[in-house]
């Protein structure tokens, strides 16, 4: 196990909504010597600039979070950059860890890496198994690059790197602009943007039959740390809670914990998205000792209240 509290960590995206938790948790375990590269003076899609923070920062090891990312609307908007972007941050951050000898790196993916019709539960070895879903495979293709990078620069240098597949997160913190927020900020404004202006209705996206799988910002943050301090496989990790739950009873708890009683109008022109999503996580329980603590229904109140109090 690696001890953290005598290392040197650069945490990319350190200032984000995953990233602040994982700081904590880094920190938690008696590592104040933490390097977070801000974007405004860090652009890290140019290779001069993840130079520059490496030379300042004189890593021990790396946990890459920055990443451009949103829902299925900003997905469908922005394909090229989501590509771009994402496949230049990775593959130029792994490229120049190695040149300067770090000692570990930690890349993290993302549910999207995973073919639109995997066997529920999905398991890490069906990830080549077909083509992602359209609305989201420009960005889960490029961050799956860094499995590739990964796994090849262990093989051909002996760099050590790690690859972690995250599910879809929500909590405290989250962004809930609607340009570019996931399903549970989504739907958690619009009801209470209905609720605000007196509507007895609120539109959402496809038909409800979609089903995703949600683990708390915490718990992430958790397993991400334990994988830096034990896991040193070249195989990717589900990062999970382990359960499905379709949009239309999510909306519906959503509605009953906020007490909203309008009526939910299905867009059934707008995408659902993936058909089924939910992680076979035991191989995270087994490496590192990962089981998610935070229960869903414990967790969504948690983010209800913060974005009410947060008005």
């Amino acid at each position: 196990m690696i001890e953290l509290f005598s290392k040197r960590i650069m945490v990319t995206g350190g200032h984000g909504f995953l990233g602040k938790h994982v700081v904590r948790k880094i920190q938690e375990r008696g590592c104040h010597d933490i390097f977070i590269p801000d974007s405004k003076n860090y652009d890290l899609r140019i290779r001069e600039n993840i130079i520059k923070a490496y030379q300042e920062a004189k890593p021990d090891i790396v946990i890459h979070l920055a990443a451009v990312v949103g829902g299925i609307g900003a997905n469908r908007e922005n394909p090229a950059t989501f590509f771009y972007d994402n496949l230049m941050m990775g593959v130029q951050l792994m490229e120049e860890g190695r040149n300067l000898g770090i000692e570990k790196l930690v890349a993290t993916g993302t549910i999207c890496c995973y073919p639109k019709f995997t066997p529920v539960p999905f398991k890490e070895e069906n990830l080549w198994n077909g083509y992602p879903e359209e609305t989201n495979a420009p960005y889960g293709l490029a961050k799956k690059m860094l499995l590739v990078q990964s796994q090849s620069y262990r093989q051909q240098y002996g760099f050590n790197s790690i690859f972690l597949l995250p599910v879809n997160l929500y909590g405290p913190g989250d962004n809930f602009d609607p340009r570019s927020s996931h399903v549970i900020p989504a739907l958690i404004k619009k009801v209470s943007d209905a609720k605000k202006e007196g509507r007895d209705e609120i539109e959402v996206w496809g038909d409800g039959s979609a089903t995703r799988e949600f683990l708390y910002v915490e718990d992430c943050a958790e397993a991400i740390v334990l994988a830096t301090q034990i896991y040193e496989k070249s195989e990717p990790v589900n990062i999970g809670a382990g359960f499905e739950i379709s949009i239309k009873d999510l909306i519906k708890k959503i509605c009953h914990i906020m007490e909203y009683k309008g009526k939910i109008i299905w867009d059934t022109t707008k995408p659902n998205g993936q058909p089924r999503r939910c992680l076979d996580v035991s191989r995270a329980e087994k490496e590192f000792g990962f089981k998610a603590k935070v229960r869903f229904d414990e967790g969504l109140k948690k983010a209800i209240e913060w974005y009410e109090d947060s008005k």
